[in-house]
C-alpha cells in the first residue's frame, strides 16, 4: 500500500487567475490599477502552466488595439512595445486548385477591415503584459499547472496546482513535490479554448444551459524568415477555398511583420465530416498553391505550433460567472470568427471581469459571484463585436463554400446597415464530435509526401515547437474506455485521432503490418502541443485532456 501524500501547503489571495494569456493578465493589471485608485491592497496571483509566460501562446496574430488602448493607453510609446508593424494592405483571395481570385475589399463589411490594426506575436504581447502586471505588484507563477478546482459548499474557493515528480503509475519519485492550494475570494479562469478547469466549471455549474453548442477550429501556424525581396511589411492576406472542398470550412492567413518575418497559418473548422482529413496535411498542401509558394522561396521555417480556437460566438458563450469566479477570454468563447480575432475581446473581458470583482471586493460585502460581468458583456464592445457576425459560422456550415461565404457577407452587411439580420439568430446544430461520417461513406483523402523544403512532416514540426514533457509521468491524455479506439473508432471512422492530431500523438500500430492484425492504440503523450483537438473532435468523446506536469508542453518563441 502506497504512503498517503503529504497535505498541500496553502497560500491566500483576494483573486487567483488561471492562465497568463491576454485575458488573465489584463484582469490582473486592471485589478491592481483599480485597487490603487480605491486605495485598497487587493492581492492577485496568476498561475501559468507554461514554462514561462508566452510559452503556450499561439495566434496569428493581427491585433485590434481596442483592448490594449483601454488597459494601457500609452502602450504604443513604451520602450518595450510588442507591436510595431501596422497593417498597410488587406488582401482576400478565393483559391481554386490552380488559380486565385482576389476579392475587392469594397465588398467587405467595415468590421473586416484590418487597417488600424497591428501584426505581431501574441506571445510577445503577453510577455509585455506580464512585465506591466509585475510592476503593479501581481505575483506570476509560471511552470505551475492548475489541475483542480477547490470547491467548498458549492463555491469555488481557489485552485490546486498539480503534483510534480509522479511516475507513470502516479507514485511519487525521488523528486516529488506536492502541489499547492491557492485560495481566493474569486477565481478567474483564462485558460484559452477548451481549458480543463473551465470545462469542469461549465459542467459543474451548468453554465451552458440554454446556450448553443460551443464550436471549435484548429489553427496550425508556422513562422518563416523570408527573402527580403518577397517580404511586404504590413501585408495581411486571407484566403478560403482550396485545398478544402466546398463542404469543409476553414481558411488561411499570411501576415508580414517585423524584420522579414511571415506568419503563415491554416484554420480548419472542426465540424468537418471526412474522417480521413488531416488538418496538418491540408496546411502543408496549402503552401504549395501557385499564389502562396513564392512567398517562401529561399526562406527558412523558424517555428511551428497548433491550437484549438473557439468559434461558436454570440449564441454559444456560456454564463460567464459562477459561485466564486468567472470565465475569461477564449475560455468563454469570445473569438470573432470572420475577423479571425479574439485577443482584443480577451483583454476586454479581463477588464470587465476585473471591474466586477473589484466592485464586489471594495463593497466590503462581496457576493458569491461577480454578476455585473455577466449582466453587462452583451451591451459592451465585446457584444457589439460578436452580435453582428453571429450567423456567419452557421451559414458556412449549412451552405458550404462559397455560397455560405456570400450569404455570411450579406448578413454582415444587413447587420451593419440595418442593425438586424434576416436570419434572426441561427443555431450551430450539433457539437463538432458528432459531425464525422463513417469512413465507408466518404472518399478517402491521400496526401503527398513532404519535400522537407516547403512542406514537412509532423515530427520535425513538433521539434520546432520545442515541446518537452518528462517521460516518466502520468499520461495527461485520459481514455474513459481504453478499448473504444480499436473497437469502435477504428472500424467505423478509421480512428481519426491519428489524423486530426497535428503532433503525431496518436497512432494505430499493428503487430502484423502485412495482415493488419492485432491493432493497438498508442499515445505518444510527450509529443502533445496542448492544442486540445482530441478533447473536442473524438467521436466517442472518450479522450479527456488534463494538464501534465507544470512547465511541460511547447515553448513557443515569437508566436
Amino acid at each position: 500500500m502506497s504512503e498517503p501524500l503529504p497535505q498541500r501547503e496553502t497560500m491566500e489571495f483576494d483573486v487567483v487567475i488561471v492562465g497568463a494569456g491576454p485575458a488573465g493578465l489584463a484582469a490582473a493589471i486592471r485589478i491592481r490599477q483599480a485597487a490603487a485608485k480605491n486605495e485598497r491592497d487587493i492581492s492577485v496571483v496568476v498561475v501559468e502552466k507554461g514554462s514561462e509566460v508566452g510559452a503556450h501562446i499561439l495566434s496569428g496574430v493581427v491585433v485590434d488595439p481596442i483592448g490594449l488602448d483601454s488597459l494601457l493607453p500609452e502602450w504604443r510609446n513604451h520602450p518595450d512595445c510588442p507591436l510595431t508593424t501596422s497593417v498597410r494592405e488587406d488582401r482576400f483571395l478565393y483559391l481554386t486548385q490552380t488559380g486565385a481570385h482576389r476579392l475587392p475589399t469594397a465588398m467587405m463589411p467595415k468590421l473586416i477591415d484590418n487597417h488600424g490594426n497591428f501584426i505581431g506575436s501574441l506571445g510577445n504581447v503577453t510577455r509585455f503584459l506580464a512585465a506591466r502586471a509585475e510592476e503593479l505588484g501581481v505575483e506570476i507563477f509560471p511552470g505551475f499547472a492548475a489541475s483542480e478546482l477547490l470547491i467548498e459548499d458549492g463555491k469555488v474557493v481557489g485552485v490546486a496546482t498539480g503534483d510534480m515528480g509522479l511516475d507513470r503509475q502516479g507514485n511519487p519519485r525521488g523528486d516529488f513535490v506536492r502541489g499547492m492550494e491557492l485560495r481566493a475570494t474569486y477565481t478567474l479562469l483564462g485558460e484559452g479554448a477548451r481549458g480543463s478547469l473551465s470545462k469542469q466549471a461549465i459542467a459543474r455549474f451548468g453554465l451552458d444551459k440554454g446556450r448553443d453548442f460551443q464550436k471549435f477550429g484548429i489553427g496550425i501556424k508556422e513562422l518563416w524568415q523570408v527573402d527580403p525581396a518577397r517580404f511586404q511589411e504590413g501585408l495581411v492576406q486571407h484566403s478560403f477555398g482550396w485545398p478544402l472542398d466546398r463542404h469543409t470550412g476553414g481558411g488561411s492567413f499570411l501576415y508580414h511583420f517585423d524584420e522579414n518575418l511571415v506568419a503563415v497559418g491554416f484554420v480548419v473548422h472542426l465540424n468537418y465530416a471526412n474522417p480521413t482529413l488531416s488538418p496538418f496535411e491540408e496546411f502543408q498542401r496549402f503552401k504549395t498553391h501557385p499564389a502562396i509558394r513564392d512567398t517562401f522561396e529561399g526562406g527558412k521555417r523558424l517555428a511551428y505550433g497548433a491550437r484549438a480556437l473557439t468559434e461558436g460566438g454570440w449564441q454559444s458563450v456560456p454564463r460567464l460567472t459562477f459561485p466564486g469566479g468567472a470565465l475569461l477570454g477564449c475560455s468563454a468563447g469570445f473569438v470573432n470568427v470572420p475577423r479571425i480575432k479574439g485577443s482584443h475581446n480577451a483583454i476586454l473581458s479581463g477588464i470587465q471581469a476585473a471591474d466586477a470583482v473589484v466592485g464586489e471586493l471594495v463593497s466590503g460585502r462581496p457576493s458569491s459571484e461577480p454578476r455585473a460581468y455577466e449582466e453587462g458583456w452583451r451591451q459592451s464592445a465585446i457584444g457589439r463585436d460578436l452580435q453582428p457576425v453571429r450567423n456567419v459560422k452557421p451559414l458556412w456550415a449549412r451552405y458550404g463554400i462559397p455560397l455560405g461565404i456570400m450569404l455570411g457577407g450579406a448578413d454582415m452587411w444587413c447587420n451593419q446597415l440595418l442593425g438586424k439580420s434576416p436570419f434572426g439568430t441561427l443555431s450551430h446544430g450539433k457539437p463538432d464530435s458528432a459531425c464525422l461520417k463513417p469512413i465507408a461513406e466518404v472518399t478517402p483523402i491521400t496526401y503527398p509526401k513532404p519535400d522537407g523544403v516547403l512542406t514537412f512532416d509532423r515530427l520535425s514540426s513538433v521539434f520546432l515547437s520545442s515541446t518537452n514533457h518528462a517521460e516518466d509521468q502520468p499520461c495527461h491524455l485520459r481514455l474513459a474506455n481504453p478499448a473504444l479506439p480499436i473497437e469502435m473508432n477504428l472500424p467505423v471512422y478509421g480512428e481519426p485521432a491519428r489524423l486530426y492530431c497535428p503532433a503525431g500523438v496518436y497512432e494505430v500500430v499493428y503487430d502484423d503490418e502485412v495482415a493488419k492484425s492485432k491493432p493497438r492504440f498508442v499515445i505518444n503523450a510527450q509529443n502533445c502541443v496542448h492544442c486540445k483537438t482530441c478533447d473536442i473532435k473524438d467521436p466517442a468523446q472518450n479522450i479527456t485532456w488534463v494538464p501534465p506536469e507544470g512547465g511541460g508542453g511547447p515553448n513557443y518563441p515569437n508566436m
